[in-house]
């Protein structure tokens, strides 16, 4: 499942912009690819992050996996109920199994991300 509105890694992480906050998240081709989430690390609130550097880490079963963040700029929120919930990010990737909230500080590079078409595309090809 591709989601339009979203934009996407090819590490397959998604963001929803919504003016200069990005809401970001896994996508249902990486939970899948995960299995059973049993632990989610996410980054601290006021953590700088630039785009495709490691910005937390998931666990399932099968695998750990580091996120790495479609967008650069500063966390301003978490999503703590994944710390006794990370079942959630299988459950809702797209709603409310969100990892965390950043303040888009460089616009500039949201122009590497992919739209719902060419993650769909891209997905193909693997």
């Amino acid at each position: 499942m591709v989601v339009k509105g979203l934009l996407y890694t090819k590490e397959h992480e998604w963001a929803k912009i919504e003016g200069d906050i990005a809401v970001i998240g896994i996508t249902d081709h990486a939970q899948e690819q995960l299995g059973e989430i049993t632990f989610a690390e996410l980054p601290a609130v006021g953590r700088e992050v630039v785009q495709k550097n490691e910005v937390g880490t998931v666990e399932s079963t099968k695998a750990a996996s580091d996120i790495f963040s479609p967008v650069t700029g500063t966390v301003t929120e978490v999503n703590t109920e994944l710390k006794t919930k990370p079942e959630k990010i299988n459950e809702d990737c797209y709603g409310q199994g969100w990892l965390c909230k950043i303040r888009i500080t460089d616009k500039a590079p949201l122009k590497n991300l992919m739209d719902a078409a060419q993650y769909e595309e891209y997905l193909k090809g693997l």
